[in-house]
Formats: structure tokens, C-alpha cells, sequence
């Protein structure tokens, strides 16, 4: 198997690494998409919105000359599509490295009684579903990869959840189950040898961006984690030995 490895002089970490990043068109998924293309990898996104999605390629092709930033609008939602989007991008570039999972969507209420599950349907299909289609669309590629990332952004409210956010932590937890059986995948696959890939859980309290900011701009974000510091993070899971990434949350806020 091929592996990611660090190069010298103007190439990144990741250069010659191709990676996927579900839920592009949005903050986070455009700053990932920066710092990927800053760290040198082959970044294909995907989003149902695709004049967002356009928004963030742009940027990331105009602040990085040279990048290869592409972007597919695949609806997540459909298992086959988020099948083909996979087989399409592994067979274009000749492999996958890494999914990045930014779908989100947040629906709460004041209190457990006054839930809707209205929410839970809506939010089931976001954040879990999206999670199954493209962890089994894309789990060959990342195992093939020699160090294959599967990432999932997660929310410290799924470990402890409050009695307004019944709908979405349950989406949140599940979510997570779901990653970490992809990990016990990935190591069973690599035996006695460790895992070639590794499927692990970045933790947030919630994220900011500058648009935030400027909306609010004296509010102080306690706990936030900026989506540039998000980016940073998911780049830095690479330079980890894929044993130590494998199977764990890896918290970008504090524990509850």
C-alpha cells in the first residue's frame, strides 16, 4: 500500500494526498477546504447547496495557485450517489485519503417535554445518515489509502446531554457509535500489523467563524472553537500515527 507522507521544500503534509470533505458549503467546510489545499492535498468537496459549495472552491483554488480543489454537488442522502461520488473520486485521482464529515444542522427546544420529533427526523437524516452513506462509500478507499482518515465533527452535548437538545445529541451519540464501529473495522482489517486507516471523532462545544463575530460582536464565544483551529486539527490527524488516531474523540473543547 501507498502512503501520506510529509514532503520538504514547497510541498505541505499532505502533499499528494486526495481527500473528501462531505458538507463543504458551509464555514467549516470552507476553511477546511483552505487548509487542505494549503497542506498540499487533493481536495474534492461535496454539498446538496452548489452555490455555496462553488463559494468555498473558489476561495481555496484563488488563495492556494496550483491547488486542485474541485467540488461535486452529490445529495448525502442517497446511498447509491454517495457511492458513486466515492468510486468517481478514487478513480479520477487513484485514491482517497481521507473523509471529512461537516454535515450538520442543529433543532432544539425550551425544555424535554416540549420536544419535537419532528426534530429527530430531520436531524437523523443530517447527521446520521449522511455518517453511514459516506463511511460505507468510502471505507474500501481509505483502507486501500495505507492511512486513511474517516473524521467525524461531533458536539461535547452528546456525551452529555441537556433536556432541550434530546433530538440532537441522540443524532450526535449515534453518530459517534457509528464512527467508532468503522474504527473497530478498520483495526480487524489490519490484524496483528495495526490499522491502515483510522476513523475518529473531533469534539467541539460549537464552532464560530468571523461572520459570527461580526454579527455579534461583542459576544465572547466561551468554548467555541474557530473553524480555522477545526481545520488545523483535522490536517494534524495525518502527522499521528493512525494506531493513536483510531477509535477515539479527539476533544478540541473541554470534557463535560
Amino acid at each position: 500500500m501507498s502512503t501520506v507522507t510529509p514532503q520538504s521544500g514547497n510541498g505541505g503534509p499532505l502533499e499528494g494526498a486526495v481527500v473528501a470533505v462531505a458538507g463543504a458549503g458551509g464555514p467549516a467546510g470552507h476553511a477546511v477546504l483552505l487548509r487542505l489545499a494549503e497542506a498540499g492535498a487533493v481536495v474534492v468537496g461535496a454539498d446538496a447547496d452548489p452555490e455555496r459549495l462553488a463559494q468555498g472552491v473558489d476561495a481555496a483554488r484563488f488563495a492556494h495557485g496550483g491547488a486542485t480543489v474541485i467540488g461535486d454537488t452529490v445529495d448525502l442522502l442517497n446511498p447509491a450517489e454517495t457511492r458513486e461520488w466515492a468510486a468517481r473520486t478514487e478513480k479520477e485521482f487513484g485514491r482517497v485519503d481521507g473523509l471529512v464529515h461537516l454535515v450538520g444542522g442543529w433543532r432544539g427546544s425550551a425544555s424535554f417535554d416540549k420536544t419535537d420529533l419532528k426534530d429527530w427526523e430531520v436531524l437523523e437524516k443530517l447527521l446520521i445518515r449522511t455518517v453511514q452513506h459516506t463511511s460505507l462509500a468510502f471505507e474500501g478507499a481509505l483502507n486501500r489509502s495505507g492511512k486513511g482518515r474517516f473524521l467525524l465533527v461531533s458536539a461535547a452535548g452528546a456525551s452529555k446531554p441537556t433536556a432541550g437538545n434530546a433530538a440532537y445529541a441522540a443524532a450526535k451519540a449515534a453518530a459517534e457509535a457509528w464512527t467508532l464501529a468503522l474504527g473497530d473495522a478498520f483495526r480487524k482489517a489490519g490484524g496483528e500489523a495495526g490499522p491502515d486507516a483510522a476513523a475518529a471523532i473531533l469534539v467541539v462545544k460549537a464552532l464560530v467563524h468571523d461572520a459570527m463575530r461580526a454579527e455579534r460582536p461583542h459576544a465572547k464565544f466561551a468554548g467555541f472553537t474557530d473553524v480555522k483551529e477545526l481545520a488545523e486539527a483535522i490536517v494534524g490527524t495525518w502527522a499521528k500515527p493512525t494506531e493513536e488516531v483510531n477509535g477515539n474523540r479527539l476533544w478540541l473543547t473541554p470534557q463535560p
